[in-house]
């Protein structure tokens, strides 16, 4: 059987893997601190007929040598943390971190920790500053009795206060901490725009907001997705084109096999 029929299944694979990925980016244009993916791919093991560097002759010997490849890969699926446009709302609890290094911890109900750039937070019954799923704020915030909700302030560096009933000066009441990683690419994204934390990713690194390179905090703004349409439609054309480009030389090598086998006549 041909070779180039099995090669090019395997282009015909990896550009669906390609869409399916563009896909995903494109249904996530408007996710809250989504972070885009793109497809890495690499080619498969070599045939090697003759070998470069093969002795020709007492004196010399063969420059390139004669191999031929099997195919592609999907070699990885990295997540690209390039910072998102900002919308404005003017919402008191939605949060945007200005630069690309820090991310908001999320306890989950398990106990454990994740990470988000989703900067969209709420108040639940307890007075607790939660995400849209009812996952807690780390360090916890909690308004105190008599809070007034539209004097809640967060500044650059992430200090929270509110006016407490009558009186005049703001309180503090909480901290913002941000957290980076040596590898952020290395983070495992579970969904609910929450990543969790690696081997690859190393150890989380804390910081306080607008020091050591961290970005500083933004009240009423959300850091949007970092989609770009266009970016995602001009790959998709790419991908469709070399997925058609490899069904061709499947059809391709199918009518040689048909040339072959047509050559003994009954």
């Amino acid at each position: 059987m041909m070779r180039s029929l099995w090669t090019a299944s395997t282009g015909m694979i990896a550009q669906q893997f390609h869409i399916d990925t563009i896909s995903n980016n494109l249904a996530n244009v408007n996710t809250t601190g989504f972070k885009k993916n793109r497809a890495d791919f690499e080619d498969l093991v070599y045939q090697h007929q003759v070998m470069a560097g093969t002795p020709a002759t007492a004196v010399s010997e063969i420059p390139t040598g004669v191999n031929v490849g099997h195919g592609v890969r999907a070699a990885a699926s990295q997540k690209i943390f390039e910072i998102g446009s900002f919308q404005a709302t003017g919402n008191k609890l939605d949060l945007a971190i200005t630069g690309e290094m820090g991310f908001f911890k999320i306890q989950m109900p398990d106990g454990s920790f994740a990470f988000t750039r989703d900067g969209s937070y709420k108040i639940d019954s307890n007075q607790q500053v939660v995400t849209s799923n009812g996952y807690l704020f780390e360090p916890q915030i909690i308004l105190p009795e008599g809070a007034i909700l539209n004097t809640l302030a967060f500044s650059e560096q992430g200090e929270v206060t509110v006016k407490i009933g009558n009186d005049i000066r703001p309180t503090v009441i909480g901290q913002v901490e941000l957290y980076r990683f040596v590898n952020p690419a290395g983070l495992q994204a579970i969904g609910k725009n929450l990543f969790k934390e690696t081997v690859a990713s190393g150890a989380e690194i804390p910081g306080t907001p607008g020091t050591e390179g961290f970005g500083s905090i933004l009240q009423g703004f959300l850091e949007m997705s970092n989609v770009k349409i266009v970016e995602e439609m001009v790959n998709m054309i790419v991908a469709q084109r070399a997925y058609e480009s490899n069904s061709k030389a499947i059809q391709t090598s199918d009518n040689m096999l048909s040339t072959a086998i047509g050559l003994k006549r009954g």
